[in-house]
């Protein structure tokens, strides 16, 4: 069988779904690899690079599609790329499918096989194909970076004869993969963390990283079966904004990582809560793409509230590209693998596996 990739749109999106490492695996595996001209040349990896393995280089992306049983990808093909797709092929991305669903349809229609990664189930067998998973990881801890060389103080505490700079405090929004990975960040790096989250089970989580868990006495458990959040009530978020309302009076660097999968991000830290927070401040929303969590996110744009800075960026992963791929790449090649049948050679769309079942998209 032969498995392509093609360049992404590269204004949006500089990670790629096979590198050189990744192209061994598949070639090992019994799969003929072809990718487009200068492919990875914008993150050092060169088409000889990719020679060597034993990859095919072509020129044309008609060619490439045309020939291919397997295309994978980040985002979604456009539509005039889309439109090469033929019958029977396998697409294997993240192809957003809550925003997507007329294009997945029309594909679908062809009886072209459509895997989206968003829908992995949270299961210990799928873990090694976690997309959603590895690449938080990388922008949780991005924030917490971005948002310190943003902040205009130092962020450990610091005891020198001049007299004592306190450590800076951090709020983190959502302890998912993001969330955690921004706590234990910051932690290292020094800061007092502070997090807060719908789901009762973060808690030890949050503390055994080292952070203080802001909860509301009697709150709910705002979890799904999933393991991912859920929308909270009406009181309950009354209670939240009065919380954080008078937490973030004494907070310097808010990372917002709070997403409900399919919906419109939580909108979380109102404008009067923003307008208390002391100038100098930085916000860091993750969730921009989805909306984001505060009242003045605008997408990547740096908007200043009156000394407060607010970040948000579609996609933070586009400032570490090699490490991204590098996860991205191998969570793919552990999702082909699983679907290839080393026998026959051929596609396994098995219904039974679980992991099969609930990412194929009908």
């Amino acid at each position: 069988m032969k498995i392509c990739s093609i360049s992404e749109n590269k204004k949006f999106e500089k990670r790629i779904s096979v590198t050189p490492e990744t192209a061994k695996k598949y070639i090992s595996l019994g799969l003929e690899v072809s990718l487009i001209e200068n492919y990875g040349s914008h993150l050092g990896y060169d088409d000889n690079q990719y020679k060597e393995l034993g990859v095919n280089i072509i020129k044309d992306e008609k060619e490439l599609i045309n020939k291919s049983d397997i295309i994978v990808q980040l985002a979604l093909l456009s539509d005039d790329k889309s439109s090469l797709v033929k019958e029977n092929q396998t697409l294997v991305g993240l192809f957003n499918p809550y925003n997507n669903k007329d294009k997945i349809n029309n594909l679908s229609k062809k009886n072209i096989n459509i895997f989206s990664l968003e829908l992995l189930p949270r299961i210990t067998r799928a873990q090694s194909m976690d997309v959603l998973s590895s690449q938080a990881n990388l922008a949780g801890y991005k924030a917490v970076i971005d948002s310190f060389s943003n902040f205009k103080k130092a962020i450990p505490m610091m005891m020198t004869a001049a007299g004592t700079i306190p450590p800076a405090k951090v709020l983190v929004v959502g302890a998912g993969v993001a969330g955690l990975q921004a706590i234990a960040t910051a932690k290292r790096m020094g800061a007092v963390v502070f997090a807060t989250d719908v789901r009762i089970a973060s808690k030890e989580q949050v503390e055994s990283l080292g952070g203080k868990f802001l909860t509301i006495k009697e709150s709910e458990n705002l979890e799904t079966e999933g393991g991912y959040a859920k929308e909270a009530s009406e009181e309950f978020k009354k209670k939240q904004e009065k919380l954080l309302g008078e937490t973030l009076k004494k907070i310097d660097i808010v990372i917002c990582t709070a997403l409900i999968p399919g919906k419109k991000a939580p909108l979380i830290i109102k404008e009067s809560m923003i307008n208390n927070m002391q100038p100098g401040s930085v916000i860091f929303d993750l969730a921009a793409v989805q909306g984001g969590n505060t009242a003045y996110t605008e997408l990547d744009k740096v908007i200043d509230k009156n000394g407060i800075k607010i970040i948000g960026e579609a996609n933070i992963l586009n400032k570490l590209p090699v490490s991204a791929s590098s996860l991205y790449s191998q969570n793919v090649f552990n999702f082909v693998s699983n679907l290839y049948d080393k026998e026959s050679k051929k596609i396994n769309i098995n219904l039974e596996d679980e992991i099969i079942a609930k990412t194929i998209i009908k």
